[in-house]
């Protein structure tokens, strides 16, 4: 089954996707938008070109599980997402996806303006790998 991740954000939002097989995970974009409407309409387009049959949206819960008002609105975002798309969508927390990804990048010794431009599709990677993580 391929499955889209989104990075949810204000004003960039990352996607990648994964195989058929859910067995490789890879960057797709970040989407530099912040008018939700072109947002979502963007993300179908992805959605009808990678052929997904699920979406994963990142959950920011608080460190301590709860869930503050940036979680409630990825929820309504995700809601209208799979109204929009006709695909489900599913949340996935995201804890410190945001932090591995920037560890990562560190790693490979991105930095700068290239670094900005892709720590959002990175992050949603992870949100990926660890929902098919979850799932194998």
């Amino acid at each position: 089954m391929v499955i889209l991740s989104v990075d949810y954000g204000d004003a960039r939002t990352g996607i990648a996707v994964c195989d058929r097989m859910g067995m490789l995970a890879s960057p797709v974009t970040v989407i530099n938008q912040s008018y939700e409407p072109k947002l979502i309409a963007e993300i179908n387009e992805l959605v009808k070109k990678h052929r997904a049959e699920k979406i994963v949206v990142g959950l920011p819960k608080n460190m301590d599980g709860t869930e503050g008002e940036r979680a409630h609105k990825c929820k309504a975002f995700a809601k209208k997402l799979q109204q929009e798309t006709g695909v489900e969508a599913v949340m996935w927390d995201e804890r410190l996806t945001t932090v591995s990804a920037h560890r990562a990048l560190n790693v490979t010794n991105v930095t700068g303006k290239k670094r900005k431009g892709i720590v959002d599709a990175v992050s949603a990677v992870m949100i990926l790998e660890d929902y098919l993580a979850a799932y194998r």
